[in-house]
């Protein structure tokens, strides 16, 4: 968005820890910040009814009614995101939740499969190559509608760490790159 290459609105930043890299982005940025913390004795639809409420305060008002919502066109664009969202969040905002996975799904994905433990997979599986995909999230974990991926090599000697930043380099440059298409209705997420 800095750079003008993302002409996408971003309405604010909601995370579940004040604590997060993102923070001090979004304030670094001037974008509206919501913090929503998990108690552990609160169930997953509670949190998530939570979550949608504080996402819903960025989005213009009056609200669309519910059969009109989808017209605006509202995205939620999840970026490390560690919380399998619950049926009810999925429903309510399907088809227009968007997130990175580590790899070229269906390989290494699904439950536990985040992060370093991604990386540390695909060097161990002696694959040649790996990647991202960029997908919708649905009820499932890293099984939404495939929106793209994009390839880089497994080279000799990769570290988790080597490996790491060779994908998040394509994760910077293809998701921003995802949400303007999408934004500019190239792409279709529905």
């Amino acid at each position: 968005m800095k750079d003008g290459s993302l002409t996408a609105k971003c309405s604010g930043l909601v995370t579940d820890r004040e604590d997060r890299g993102c923070v001090e982005r979004a304030k670094a940025a001037r974008l509206p910040i919501k913090i929503v913390e998990k108690s552990e004795r609160e169930s997953r639809e509670l949190y998530d009814k939570r979550l949608d409420e504080s996402i819903r305060s960025f989005l213009p008002s009056p609200p669309l009614p519910l059969s009109r919502e989808r017209e605006r066109g509202d995205v939620i664009a999840a970026l490390g995101w560690m919380s399998i969202l619950s049926p009810w969040f999925i429903h309510r905002w399907k088809n227009r939740i968007i997130n990175v996975h580590p790899a070229l799904l269906p390989k290494y994905g699904g439950k536990n499969m985040y992060g370093d433990r991604v990386h540390q997979a695909v060097l161990a599986s002696g694959d040649r190559e790996t990647g991202i995909t960029i997908h919708l999230m649905d009820e499932g974990v890293d099984t939404g509608k495939i929106l793209l991926q994009k390839t880089c090599p497994v080279l000799p000697g990769d570290t988790v760490e080597s490996l790491k930043e060779r994908v998040q380099g394509l994760e910077k440059e293809w998701y921003p790159k995802v949400l303007q298409m999408i934004e500019k209705n190239e792409m279709q997420v529905g």
